[in-house]
Order: C-alpha cells, then structure tokens, then sequence
C-alpha cells in the first residue's frame, strides 16, 4: 500500500467583541476576504472554518459577497464549519448552564446563515478543562482539537498523534484532534514547497494518518508582514497547488476524517493550554523562574523531552494575577446567576445578550496576546454588565445597600446603588471606589488598569532585534520590537490598585496613608462613611448617592497643619484621542493626553464625544488640581507599546482649622 497523509486544516477567525469597525474592515481586506476568494478557486481543497460569532454577524451584515462564497464552499462539500462559544468566551471559566447556551446559538447560528450545523467545535485558546466535555457533548459538538502539547503532557509521545482519541466526562464522551505544534509554526512562515515536502514526509502504509493543523486565520494576511507573503507574493496560492499536486497529501474536512477512522483509544488530558499561554499566566518572578527553566532546558538540547513537564501556569490564574480580570469576571458569574434565578418568563433575549457578550474572553487574558490591557475591550465587557445589571434592577429591584465580598480577598465590598449610579467601596482601609456605574451610559469609570510587573519587562530596553528565518518570514512568537519609545517613567509599577478617592496626608514632611475602617454610625440612606486617624485628629469619609451624583465628603476634627491629597483615577472612553477634553468656566483646558494644571480651582468638567456624556466635578472649596494622563506597557505581536489606561487627578488642599469639611461632587451628565 502507497504511502499518504490527509491534511486535516482547519482556520480560526475571530475579532474582540468591541473591537473598533476600522480594525474589523482592515482584518477583512487583508485576510478574511482574501483567504475565502483564494479557497474558493480550488474546488478540491478541503479546509475547515471557525468564524466566532459576533465576527461572523459583522461580515455577514457587511461582506455579504464573502459570505456567499463561504456558503457555496459549503454547499459544495469543500468547507466544514466549526463551532464554539458564541463570544468566544473561555468554557472552562463560564457556568455549565452558559457553556450550553453559548454553544447552542453558535450551532443555530451557523445552521440558519451558512447552511450547517457544526460536529465539531474550536476551544477558544484551546483552554482544556475536562469539566467542558458535558456541555460540548450535550450541545452537538462530537470532537473538538486542542494542541498536541496537550496529548504530550499526558504521556503521549510525538509518534502517536497523527489520528483523534477519545475522553469522558461525567458520562459524556468527546473526540480530540491534537494540533500539530511543527504545523502551526510552518504555516504560513516557511516556503510553500518546504511545508508540502514536510507533510509529504510525515505519511505513512495505512492507518488513516493525519497531519492535524488549526489555527488563527490571522497569521494568513494580518500578522506582520503576512499579507505581502500569504497573497502579493502567492505563498497560500503556491501551498495550495503544492498540496492538489501531491500523490501523498490527501485534504479532507475534520467531519470526513472522523467518520471513517476509528479512535486511537482513551485518553485523559490534563488541565492546560497552548505551551506560551501557560508562561503568560504566570506571576513574576515564577514568570522568571519559568522562563529561565525552559531557557536552561534548551540550551542543554533537552527541551522537546522535558517541555511535557514543564508545564508553567493554567488560564485560571489570570483572575489571580489581575485584580482588574478578576473582578470582571465575579461581576459576570454574580450577574449570570441572577439572570438564571429568574423565573423564564421575566428573562429577555436583550438579557442574554449582554451576559454572552461580558463573557467574551479577550479582556480577562494577557499575553503576547490578549485584551486586558486594550481600554476599549475590556469597556464592551463593562457595557455588558452594566446593561445586563440595570435590566435584572428593572425587574428585580436590589437593595439600595449590599455587602458582599464579590472578588474572594477575604474582605466584604459596599455596594450602593440608587437606579442610576452605582459605588462600590473596599473595605481595604482605603475606602476607595473599585467601580463607579453609571446605568444611563452603561459605563464603570472606575475601569483603569494598574501597571503590574511582568515577565516581558525585562525585555523592553533589550536591543531591538528581529529573528528570521533563513528562508519565509518571521513568526511574531520570535519577535522583539519596541513599537513606542519607552522610558523609565513609563515602567514605575503601581504597588496599589488604581481606584477611585484614594487618599493622603501630607504633613511634617511624611506622607500618611490613612486607615479607614467603617464608622459606628455608618448607614446613611444610599450611602456609608468611614473613619480614620489623622494626626493628633479624625477624618471621617462619607460616600453617598444622590440621583446623577456621587458625593465624597471629608470631615476633619484636629488633624493639624498638613495637605490633604486625593487620587481620583478614571476611565474615559476617550482616552488621549481628540474626543475627550476639559472644560473649565467656557474654556476648553485641554485633552485628556495631556498633563492640566490648575491652581484655586472649584469646578471642572470631562467631556467624552465617545462616552456620549460628561463629568462635572465640583469642590466646596478651592483646590489645586494635576491631571495625567496613565499609560501601561503591554507586549502584542506588533511590539512593545504604550497604552493609556486612565486620566489621573490629583486634588490637593491645605489644612489648617481645626475642623471643617471637604467635599466633592461627581455628577453624571
């Protein structure tokens, strides 16, 4: 019997919920449109396709052309659709009852606009978790791919993993194709004719082997330098004439394949992800520690042996590492199960819309790639749960006061809320602001990142350097760049949490952080108050809701002479673009991007074209006032770049009587 190989390919697409147009267009033009025009000129090629579902609705509504080619391939029996969540949310992190749902409206999705229902489903940055295996199985889904490195921690050797295996859970049983690594760092990097020769190489005398690859769509036409080798220069049409021409290289769809070979047995893998996403993960310095361990293993040429064990961190760990991510997702899981405690008739499709689309995974995660630390991504998520919130409210009322300690620290939050605001104050002797909603605008101002320490730092002043290949192009994975001059200052690392009211005092030249802790008198209707020791004296802190208004008055009694500091981080859509600016009396001050300095100043007003509202900000007295702009560094395959996350104002008052009042007021417009 002859030798032969089927090439099981499978592609990857998706976009952010929340991503701008400009970026979803651009990703059309360089990659989605071009990839499905090549593919539908060859009849014979067989691939298969996962579009993630809000993508899938925008091309649909806006490529309507595009999506008529897909259809035919599908029709035609050349294209196999693949299913997943709907927002591509991670399964593993969502409620059982979510994972189901999600899953659902894709099959039905793909089902009503492109003419099939899937049997197979792509793992969102293929994060295995054996609790997915019942919703994937109840939902439809027969096999899912995850990567060979998974296969390989489980004991599986390199040899064995041309062919799908079986595992169970809970009675439920589902098929895995694992994605060969060697593939994915082949294509479309290395010349056409060097990848064809490569699977060429890998067949075998019968066994129905198969040469397993699925991956991101946008390593064909939107990764750096991608669309000028994948079509200009003609390296997909070339891999694909390669690929018909060959006597070994058979293509087929996931779904043929898996009909007629039979399982390679049982197998149980452990809870993993791809092998970066599981450096990603980690904390510095085990980030450090992790990566000086591979770095030894590779340099002793026993890293392809060891890699199985040395496995780094799992994709929960982000919720650990990010007090941002956390929170976002306690806030989802706690809003996920109010929607379901609601008898069926009170529940809304506009609901379970917004829950799906807080679920998105883009914005809980940071890597190489990642949207924890893209403002605008991780807004879609807020816009969801704020949404969701006030429709639950508006048929389920809450108290005007909830105590709860929401992010598992160990310490209850306050959560005030009036119809139309809602504050969310630590109990973490700062008294500050963890979240600050305004439901007209479905917007949490308080939604500013902090500068954590991470791994890649110490690689932003290393000398710029691109690794190429002899022949093809580079992989980003391989890529160092700096896309923004960074400085020094751009790499101070916040010891606390960016909040809002964060508070200090200044005095004798030592700065006091004041300890609050709550006051015996503390409930007030819509509000609560703190207490603490200040000097010789006591400020007391008072946060009430009133209507569009958040009040933060401080009350002193014999504090001394000092200076009173108060950090207000907030979350401006704008961010340093030119919708977003100051205004003081009839003047514009300025943009956000920019730093403001005002001395004696009493009212202030945020101006966001992109929010759609404004900020008022008054003081009962005269303060100076410094505003900043906040920016992170963040690694993404385009470079090392700055991001701005918040605009930071700094208030500033001198003390001196013996006891008086300082009061602020936020309101919404």
């Amino acid at each position: 019997m002859a030798k032969s190989i089927s090439l099981l390919l499978g592609v990857h697409a998706h976009q952010p919920v929340g991503n701008f147009t400009h970026v979803l267009d651009d990703a059309h033009a360089r990659c989605y449109g071009p990839f499905l025009r090549v593919m539908h000129g060859y009849p014979a090629f067989k691939f298969a396709i996962h579009i993630s579902g809000w993508l899938l609705d925008y091309i649909l509504e806006h490529y309507p052309d595009d999506m008529a080619l897909l259809r035919e391939m599908v029709r035609r029996g050349q294209a196999e659709l693949v299913g997943a969540g709907y927002t591509e949310p991670v399964l593993a992190v969502i409620p059982e009852q979510d994972r189901l749902g999600q899953l659902q409206r894709m099959s039905d999705q793909l089902e009503q606009t492109l003419g099939q229902r899937p049997q197979g489903a792509w793992l969102t940055e293929r994060v295995w978790e054996a609790t997915v295996v019942p919703a994937l199985a109840d939902s439809g889904i027969r096999y899912s791919t995850v990567d060979d490195y998974h296969f390989l921690c489980a004991g599986k050797s390199s040899g064995d993993l041309d062919g799908y295996y079986t595992t169970e859970e809970n009675g439920r049983q589902l098929d895995l194709f694992p994605i060969s690594e060697a593939l994915r760092y082949r294509l479309p990097f290395s010349p056409a004719q060097d990848v064809v020769g490569y699977l060429e190489s890998l067949a075998k005398e019968g066994g129905a082997p198969a040469a397993i690859y699925f991956d991101d769509i946008e390593k064909f036409g939107i990764w750096p330098e991608t669309y000028n080798w994948v079509y200009e220069r003609g390296w997909l049409t070339q891999f694909i004439e390669g690929v018909l021409a060959s006597d070994i290289i058979k293509t087929e769809r996931y779904c043929d394949y898996h009909a007629r070979a039979k399982t390679r047995g049982v197998v149980y893998l452990p809870t993993t992800s791809y092998i970066e996403m599981n450096e990603w993960t980690l904390p510095v310095p085990a980030a450090h520690q992790y990566a000086d361990l591979v770095q030894a293993s590779k340099d002793a040429g026993q890293f392809e042996q060891n890699k199985p064990f040395l496995r780094g961190g799992i994709w929960k760990n982000f919720m650990m590492r990010y007090p941002e991510s956390n929170w976002m997702h306690k806030r989802m899981l706690g809003l996920s199960r109010s929607l379901h405690a609601l008898p069926q008739k009170k529940q809304t499709a506009q609901m379970l819309d917004a829950l799906f689309e807080a679920q998105a995974n883009d914005a809980y995660w940071h890597g190489l790639f990642g949207g924890l630390y893209l403002p605008h991504l991780r807004r879609a998520v807020y816009n969801a749960i704020v949404k969701l919130e006030g429709l639950l409210d508006g048929v389920a009322p809450r108290q005007a006061k909830q105590l709860l300690d929401l992010d598992l620290d160990g310490a209850d939050e306050i959560f005030l809320q009036n119809g139309l605001l809602q504050a969310v104050l630590r109990q973490d002797g700062s008294a500050a602001l963890c979240e600050f909603d305004a439901y007209r605008l479905n917007h949490n101002f308080a939604d500013t990142l902090s500068m954590p320490r991470e791994h890649y730092h110490r690689k932003v002043h290393a000398q710029p350097i691109e690794e190429r290949q002899v022949d093809g192009i580079a992989n980003p994975h391989e890529r160092v760049s700096l896309k923004h001059e960074i400085t020094p200052e751009d790499m101070v690392i916040d010891e606390q949490q960016k909040l809002m009211f964060l508070d200090r005092w200044l005095s004798g030249g030592d700065e006091i952080k004041p300890c609050y802790a709550l006051a015996k008198n503390a409930d007030v209707k819509h509000g609560t108050t703190f207490e603490a020791t200040l000097g010789a004296g006591t400020v007391r802190k008072s946060v009430v809701l009133d209507a569009a208004r958040l009040y933060v008055a401080y009350h002193f009694a014999d504090v001394g002479e000092g200076v009173f500091r108060v950090v207000v981080n907030l979350a401006m859509p704008s961010c340093d673009g030119p919708a977003g600016r100051f205004r003081v009396g009839n003047e514009i001050a300025g943009g956000f991007g920019q730093v403001l300095q005002l001395d004696a100043m009493q009212r202030i007003v945020l101006e966001d074209a992109v929010l759609g509202g404004k900020l008022k900000i008054s003081v009962n007295q005269p303060v100076s006032l410094l505003s900043k702009p906040c920016f992170s560094v963040s690694q993404s395959e385009a470079g090392f770049e700055k991001i701005m996350q918040a605009v930071v104002l700094t208030f500033e008052c001198v003390r001196t009587a013996q006891a008086d009042t300082l009061e602020f007021c936020i309101e919404v417009a």
